[in-house]
C-alpha cells in the first residue's frame, strides 16, 4: 500500500477535471451570449478545459503536500502558513495562465485591459485558491484513508503473528508431558521387554520429530492426524503389555477435514492415564469421528472410572480448549462427561473445513 498515486487514480483525476470542464463549458455557452458574439464559440470551451487540465496536472503535486506535510511532523501554524503560501502562489500562476490565454482569444478592442498585477491585487485569483483548498482537503482525506488502511493491516498482521506464537506455545506444551510419560513407560519395561523398549524408542523418535517440527502446519487433514495418533498408540500398546485395546472408527466423509495439528494426542493420553490405566483387566479406548453438517465431531471414549476433579482440569484438556479458542473462537468446543455406560467421553466439535480450501 503506497502514497504514490496509481494509474487508476490518475485517470480518475483527469476524468473528474474533464467532467468539470464540460459542465463549465456548457454553463458559459448558455449564460454568456454577448461574449460569444464577439469571439469564437470555442473560446469559452478552450478556457474551461485549459483551467481544468491545469488543475488536473497540479492535483498530484497538491496530494503530495498532504503526505509530505502531515499534521504530526511540524507545528500547526508553520504548516498552515506554508500551505497558504503555496496555495496563493499556485492559484496566481493558474489564474495568470488563463488570463493570458483569454487575452489571446478575445479581441483587444472588446477586452477590458487591466494589468496582470492589477488583477492579482484585486484578488481575482480567489476562485483558484478555493479550488486549491478543496484539492488539498481531498489529498488529506486520501492520506488519512491509506494511513488507516496501513494501520489496520499492521494490526491484523501483529494479531496473526501473536495468535500463531500462542498456538505454537500451546502445542509445544504437549511435548514435555508426553515425553515424560513415554520415558517413564520405557524405564518400566527395560528389563521385562527389551525388544519392546527398542520399538518404543524408534516410535518415540518419529513422534518427537513430528512434534518438534516448527514448520508443521497448524491445520492438517484428519487422516494425517490419525496416522500420527496410530504411532503414538503403538507405543502405548507396548507399554500396556496386551492390556489395551484401541478402536478407531472415523467416517470417510470426515477424513479430509482440516483439524488442529496434535489435537487428539493429549485427549487420548488423558483417556489412557485417567481411564484405561485404572481398569482392572483390559483398558478400552474408542476414537470416533464424523461430519455433522458444517461441523466435525471427534470423540474419545474410555472404560475407566469416569470423570473426576483431577481429570476435568488436566493439562491436555486445558491446552485443547485454549488452542480451539485461538483458532475458532466460540465456533468450537471441547467437553468431558461421563459415558452412559460408564467411563468418560471427551467430545471435540470444530467447524468443517475441507483440506482443498
Amino acid at each position: 500500500m503506497t502514497d504514490r498515486l496509481t494509474p487508476r487514480e490518475l485517470l480518475l483525476i483527469f476524468a473528474f477535471w474533464t467532467g468539470l470542464a464540460v459542465a463549465s463549458s456548457v454553463n458559459r455557452l448558455l449564460d454568456a451570449p454577448g461574449v460569444i458574439r464577439v469571439m469564437s464559440p470555442t473560446g469559452p470551451v478552450v478556457l474551461a478545459f485549459l483551467e481544468a487540465w491545469l488543475w488536473a496536472a497540479f492535483t498530484p503535486l497538491i496530494f503530495r503536500l498532504s503526505v509530505s506535510m502531515p499534521p504530526e511532523r511540524m507545528r500547526w501554524w508553520l504548516r498552515l502558513l506554508l500551505l497558504i503560501a503555496i496555495g496563493i502562489a499556485l492559484s496566481i500562476t493558474i489564474y495568470l495562465i488563463v488570463d493570458v490565454t483569454r487575452d489571446l482569444l478575445i479581441p483587444p478592442r472588446r477586452h477590458r485591459r487591466i494589468s496582470p498585477l492589477g488583477e492579482v491585487a484585486r484578488f481575482r485569483f480567489i476562485n483558484q485558491f478555493i479550488f486549491y483548498v478543496a484539492v488539498l482537503a481531498a489529498g488529506y482525506a486520501r492520506a488519512y484513508f491509506f494511513r488507516d488502511r496501513r494501520r489496520e493491516a499492521q494490526e491484523t498482521l501483529l494479531k496473526a503473528q501473536l495468535a500463531e506464537a500462542q498456538l505454537h506455545a500451546l502445542r509445544m506444551q504437549i511435548n514435555p508431558h508426553f515425553l515424560f510419560n513415554t520415558l517413564h513407560a520405557i524405564s518400566a519395561l527395560v528389563e521385562r521387554d527389551p525388544a519392546g523398549v527398542r520399538k518404543m524408542i524408534a516410535r518415540l523418535s518419529e513422534l518427537l520429530r513430528h512434534t518438534m517440527d516448527r514448520s508443521a502446519r497448524e491445520l492438517i487433514p484428519l487422516r494425517d492426524e490419525l496416522d500420527f495418533l496410530r504411532r503414538y498408540i503403538e507405543i502405548m500398546e507396548i507399554r500396556f503389555q496386551g492390556r489395551l485395546q484401541v478402536t478407531i472408527n472415523v467416517e470417510d466423509a470426515a477424513l479430509d477435514a482440516l483439524v488442529p495439528n496434535l489435537i487428539l494426542q493429549p485427549i487420548v493420553e488423558n483417556a489412557l492415564e485417567h481411564g484405561a490405566s485404572r481398569v482392572v483387566g483390559k483398558g478400552e479406548i474408542v476414537i470416533a469421528g464424523r461430519r455433522d453438517g458444517e461441523r466435525i465431531v471427534l470423540e474419545v471414549r474410555d472404560n475407566g472410572p469416569g470423570v473426576g476433579p483431577p481429570r476435568s482440569s488436566g493439562v491436555g484438556l486445558a491446552n485443547t480448549r485454549a488452542r480451539l479458542s485461538q483458532l475458532y473462537g466460540d465456533a468450537a468446543r471441547v467437553e468431558l462427561s461421563s459415558g452412559s455406560e460408564g467411563g468418560a467421553v471427551a467430545e471435540i466439535v470444530i467447524p468443517y473445513t475441507h483440506g482443498d480450501r
